[in-house]
């Protein structure tokens, strides 16, 4: 009676595990299969407005094969199942993909969105001076230039214009009155002497009164 229930519980254990063996030795073919190489192609689009974007770096994670897209933002690359490609772009944040094991053909096609990513970067000063004490010494020993408000105030100080105005040549148009002036002054005493003004009783009043009111002292 020991021997038959012997019997009977290894023959109830052989029909439970046989099953598990035939599932491992149905699956092994199925792992070692090599996996298939596809010639995966597509592009690369922004996800608010579908624009190219150009140059952006995918490369196979874990090797260094990869590739970049070009202005209109496709790319086509040579890659193997259930690889993990990896999308970068300088203003986007990176994307994973990975190449599925149940394509049919050894040609694959994707459209790949990119999402805007907004990096701040904290502000960065740069100086001339590598120490503080240079940056002072220059701070406080700088000549400032003058601006454009200086400079036309400076050129339009009264005695440097009237120095100008000494030294300037006279033009055509002040020449010809001067020439004029004197032409009519002759013709004014055409026929006789000019009078002379040392004899001139007006002039000599004039020059009196200056006198008197010290328009003659020297100033020091």
């Amino acid at each position: 009676m020991l021997s038959v229930f012997r019997y009977i519980a290894i023959t109830l254990f052989i029909l439970w595990v046989l099953p598990s063996f035939s599932n491992i030795s149905n699956e092994e073919p199925e792992q070692d299969r090599p996996r298939r190489v596809v010639q995966f192609s597509g592009l690369v689009l922004t996800g608010d407005s579908l624009k190219p974007v150009p140059f952006t770096n995918i490369w196979v994670k874990n090797t260094r094969r990869g590739t970049i897209t070009d202005f209109q933002g496709f790319f086509s690359i040579a890659i193997r199942e259930l690889d993990t490609l990896r999308f970068t772009a300088v203003g986007f944040k990176d994307i994973n993909y990975v190449i599925p094991d149940t394509l049919t053909s050894n040609r694959y096609s994707a459209i790949q969105l990119m999402t805007q990513d907004t990096i701040h970067l904290p502000e960065t000063v740069i100086y001339p001076w590598p120490t503080r004490e240079q940056f002072r010494f220059a701070f406080l020993n700088t000549e400032i230039p003058d601006d454009d408000n200086d400079r036309a105030l400076r050129n339009l100080e009264r005695a440097e214009m009237r120095e100008r105005l000494e030294k300037m040549p006279l033009d055509g148009y002040a020449n010809f009155r001067h020439m004029t002036d004197q032409h009519a002054q002759r013709l004014y005493y055409a026929g006789q002497r000019p009078p002379m003004r040392i004899f001139d009783p007006f002039a000599w009043s004039q020059f009196i009164q200056a006198w008197r009111e010290g328009r003659f002292r020297r100033s020091d």
